[in-house]
């Protein structure tokens, strides 16, 4: 490869008029930065750009030969969609050089409207594999921002393989939770990450617990800010960065001030025009290291880019944190005045209410059956000391299930596919094509792509999808799926919205434990004075939970691919609102946390409610309270609401 100045992109961002001439006068090829609407950083007025402005903006970055993007990375509820065509119809009159996009809205949209501006996915639309590349390509893709959690060895197969233009973060804050998986600012607060609001519960101070005995495990520990991940720096890596085929590289930091922008971008600048003018004799300038060293706020670290993160890239002590958005408060239980007033979806109901459960085990699958379930789900993750589900599992649970009622068995795949679940993935489904399942679920648009490609089995789309509107659902089913599941930070108004006007069958969770965050990060490992996995592989097996200051215990899963699965200290609830939640498609329960006689007790609560609500004109009378008593007293954790007792997740603009 011989470079040149154009070989490479350095992109700055800019929350102001002032960061904005700071970057172009620093020497940015590219400035990305959002309007007053539908973008990642929503928390300050001061911050973004409004419409006269931007147009400016573009002029401005357009006479100085720099490039122009605009940010619509959040997801988008119903109510905001007359916004949001208003807004796509203005940045077509204005033209920046890309939009930045999350929510498949966006496609839908851009499409719909004859919107001829090149689309670049937001980190947020958390792509990851080859497959979801192909699929996004057929909607104008032109760049992907990579996962945070992909290394440059990954990196540089997946560009070799898809002929993508990659986009790198290389400078600024990390999310420690894979993007668009983290949900417990929007879940604890109404203050949605995947909508721009997100108040940081990774920067909180946790303790290290025995799950199970509440044992404190790291009382001589490095530190109680477990997932408070320091600062990605690659001014050291600028070779590497190259040669891997990254073409931008992404400076974090739309809220920072325009000095700021000005230094670290003419620091790279220099240092990637000198690589890119002799490769051979480079070597890093340390005068620009340590100005960038000397004025962090965090303190630095690689994240992923040479491999699995350990105990060195975590600010353990906190004393450099900037800035804590919040602090740890107790989760809601039943506060359910908001939900008690809102109007019942007006969807009508089949003559039967589907029930779903997701199961751990053959015990669960067989428990869940025996007490009602119309359909279950199994394998996908399987948090340790289980293992994970055998293709001879899935044959035996489908005889039992045909035997035992006729519940349909849907077949699930890990949330999160790189290069080697991907690889799994294509043995494993042409394995079902013998096998036969009731249908395949899936989390992204590579599984999805996989699925499609290698059996005829009907598929549907898991949490993952974060279906916020009408229009991704309909995204949804014009790419052949058969039912999403709705996302856990909708309000009921938002959810209702949706349920009332989508044309694709919709799941809700009405029951179960759930994810606050997923993340590629071994904590015990980083936590505990003595981890050795090689010499003590038991202690993969110990169940383990953070514990924050409000005295709020948040089970940690660890799935057989080393990922954590950090869970709400409350297990979600809707039992006593189920007459409000009419027109679904499915009502879930998600036992995965739950033992096989949990999973039935729950089960047979949920099908006698939903079962009476059939039957009941006036849908009152479905409540048993003894048996709900019982479930209250069994279950693992307390029981709350969730989002549902919020009117809406804030609004993005």
């Amino acid at each position: 490869m011989i470079l040149n100045r154009k070989s490479v992109e350095l992109l700055a961002p800019a929350g102001t008029w002032d960061a904005l001439v700071a970057g172009v006068e620093s020497g940015a090829d590219a400035v990305y930065l959002g309007g007053k609407h539908f973008n990642m950083r929503m928390h300050e007025g001061g911050f973004n750009f409004d419409d006269a402005t931007l147009k400016k903006a573009i002029d401005y970055a357009h006479e100085h030969g720099v490039r122009l993007y605009v940010t619509l990375n959040n997801l988008i509820s119903n109510e905001e969609i007359p916004a949001l065509k208003e807004y796509l119809a203005y940045l077509n009159e204005i033209r920046p050089d890309a939009l930045l996009v999350q929510d498949f809205a966006v496609l839908e949209l851009v499409h719909e409207m004859g919107i001829t501006i090149p689309l670049h996915t937001s980190v947020m639309m958390n792509t990851h594999n080859e497959h979801a590349i192909e699929k996004l390509k057929e909607y104008g893709i032109t760049r992907i921002v990579v996962g945070r959690e992909m290394t440059l060895s990954e990196l540089s197969l997946f560009r070799e393989r898809t002929g993508i233009e990659v986009e790198y973060f290389m400078h600024g804050d990390m999310c420690i939770s894979e993007s668009g998986q983290c949900i417990h600012s929007g879940v604890l607060f109404g203050q949605s990450g995947n909508r721009g609001r997100c108040l940081k519960p990774c920067r909180w101070a946790y303790k290290l617990i025995d799950d199970q005995t509440g044992e404190v495990l790291d009382a001589e520990g490095p530190g109680p800010y477990k997932l408070a991940l320091k600062d990605m720096c690659m001014y050291r890596a600028i070779p590497q960065l190259i040669q891997a085929g990254v073409f931008s590289f992404k400076i974090e930091g739309r809220m920072r001030p325009a000095n700021f922008i000005r230094r670290i971008v003419s620091t790279y600048r220099k240092a990637i025009d000198a690589y890119i003018a002799d490769p051979n004799g480079y070597t890093t300038d340390e005068e620009g290291w340590k100005n960038l060293y000397e004025n962090r706020a965090r303190d630095f670290t690689t994240t992923f880019a040479f491999g699995q993160p350990g105990k060195k890239d975590i600010g353990f002590s906190g004393k450099r944190e900037p800035r804590f958005f919040s602090h740890a408060v107790k989760e809601a239980g039943f506060q359910d005045e908001v939900l008690r007033q809102e109007r019942a979806i007006e969807k009508e109901n089949a003559p039967h209410r589907t029930l779903a459960v997701r199961v751990n085990t053959m015990d669960s699958a067989k428990a869940a059956i025996d007490n009602g379930a119309d359909v279950i789900y199994v394998g996908g993750e399987a948090f340790r000391p289980l293992r994970p589900w055998k293709l001879k599992d899935y044959a035996e649970i489908l005889a039992y299930a045909k035997t035992h009622g006729g519940a349909k068995v849907v077949v699930n795949t890990p949330r999160t596919t790189m290069r080697r679940e991907c690889g799994e993935l294509e043995q494993f489904f042409t394995e079902l094509n013998s096998i036969r399942p009731d249908g395949i679920m899936v989390s992204n648009l590579g599984s999805l792509k996989l699925a499609q490609s290698i059996t005829d089995l009907p598929v549907q789309a898991d949490l993952s999808f974060n279906v916020f509107n009408q229009l991704a659902a309909k995204f949804l089913k014009e790419n052949g799926l058969t039912m999403a599941t709705t996302s856990y930070e909708l309000s009921f108004e938002q959810l209702r919205e949706i349920v009332e006007t989508s044309e694709l069958p919709l799941e809700t969770i009405v029951h179960g434990s759930y994810e606050s965050m997923i993340c590629d990060h071994n904590f015990p490992a980083m936590s505990l004075p003595k981890y050795n996995e090689l010499d003590n592989p038991e202690i993969l097996d110990r169940r383990y939970a953070l514990l924050d200051t409000a005295g709020e215990k948040h089970s940690i899963r660890i799935d057989q691919y080393g990922r954590n699965h950090i869970y709400f200290a409350k297990d979600l609830c809707l039992y006593p609102y189920l007459a409000k939640f009419n027109g679904l498609a499915s009502y879930r329960i998600e036992a995965q946390d739950y033992t096989p006689e949990f999973t039935g007790l729950v089960t047979k609560l949920y099908r006698d409610a939903l079962d009476k609500l059939s039957s009941s004109e006036t849908a009152k009378g479905f409540l048993d309270l003894r048996a709900f008593d019982e479930v209250k007293e069994k279950s693992p954790r307390e029981l709350g609401l969730g989002t549902y007792r919020f009117r809406q997740s804030r609004n993005s603009i």
